[in-house]
């Protein structure tokens, strides 16, 4: 299989590099970067050197290679402009951004300022979270990769809305993410100076992965939810945690209802009772760690999540859409273990 990737100089673009370089049965063939254009791929990321000849293509390029699947690990606003060419030549589409993930344009519109090119297009995506659309995928042409902070917290509650025993108009997510999630460009914020040894919350009046996660959780409601939703900025480069509350309106043994509805999932996993899981236990692998508490088993349920945002975040749950596109198993090149220490 034939695999080219739109927008190949980010974090997100090397890590789909790292887990895609090492297979046999699909082959990376086209990479792109306009800042990079025609210089190798190994230039850039040494960390490749002996797994990529590759050099960067314009990405407008992209229609001179003959591709069975193409990533697009660009900006917000690339990918809607770009995929339909594709999508029209058969050629199987996912985007890592959120230009196909919320079907409300105007809703899109409003949080990512700026005019839709390709509103037909976005009721064609299926939004790419396998533990809860695994069939739509599969037939799918067009998939919206989720976001890493939607990830951790539609897992995190799944099971909760599923079954109809909290409260979905007072949830509350607490969420912290490494600083690879800010991307690869420079920006105070995130140079090491400014955030090392620091940590703090940031857009608590409104972040754009708002609206995706409260689509993707009244889906699993069946109604409309309410969803407060703060990020924060932890002085680590890999993870997230994600603490999620729910007040509960029935009784039941959570920590058996979380066990039997990911039984099945290959990248869940829901550890013992009384668990606190770790960002490092799933640096760099596809891996979700669910622990289920129930404090002083009171009404309110907390859930503690924990994800690498590159891998199972972005790139290690599309290369898991990919698998599932091409009929390829579901699992394949995404069973490493963690990296430790």
């Amino acid at each position: 299989m034939r695999i080219g990737i739109i927008g190949g100089s980010g974090y997100t673009g090397v890590e789909l590099l790292r887990l895609l370089c090492v297979r046999n049965d699909v082959e990376v063939v086209f990479i792109s970067s306009r800042a990079h254009a025609g210089k190798a791929v190994t230039e850039q990321f040494p960390s490749l050197r002996g797994h990529i000849d590759l050099t960067f293509s314009d990405p407008d390029k992209i229609g001179e290679t003959p591709c069975d699947l193409v990533f697009f690990a660009t900006p917000n606003g690339t990918a809607m402009h770009q995929a339909l060419a594709l999508l029209d030549k058969g050629v199987k589409v996912i985007d890592l951004s959120a230009d196909f993930r919320i079907k409300d344009v105007a809703v899109w519109e409003q949080w990512y300022a700026q005019e839709h090119a390709s509103v037909a297009l976005i009721e064609k995506a299926v939004y790419g979270l396998p533990e809860l659309f695994r069939d739509q995928i599969r037939e799918a042409e067009l998939v919206a990769n989720p976001g890493c902070y939607p990830t951790a917290v539609q897992l995190g509650f799944l099971p909760l809305l599923e079954a109809g025993i909290v409260d979905s108009q007072s949830l509350i997510a607490d969420v912290k993410s490494g600083i690879s999630g800010a991307g690869r460009g420079a920006s105070v914020p995130t140079l090491m100076a400014e955030a090392s040894d620091s940590f703090k919350a940031y857009g608590v009046a409104g972040h754009r992965h708002l609206p995706e996660i409260e689509q993707g959780l009244a889906l699993m409601s069946a109604s409309p939810v309410s969803l407060t939703f703060t990020p924060h900025l932890l002085p680590i480069i890999r993870g997230i945690h994600a603490t999620l509350y729910a007040r509960l309106t029935a009784e039941v043994d959570l920590q058996a209802m979380f066990e039997k509805r990911f039984k099945d999932e290959p990248f869940v996993d829901v550890l013992p009772e009384g668990s606190h899981p770790e960002t490092r236990s799933v640096k760099g692998t596809n891996m979700c760690r669910i622990a289920v508490h129930r404090p002083q088993n009171r009404q309110t349920a907390v859930i503690l999540v924990v994800e690498d945002n590159l891998v199972k975040g972005a790139a290690g749950q599309a290369i898991q859409n990919m698998n599932l596109m091409l009929g390829l198993a579901e699992t394949t090149g995404l069973q490493q273990p963690a990296l430790m220490p």
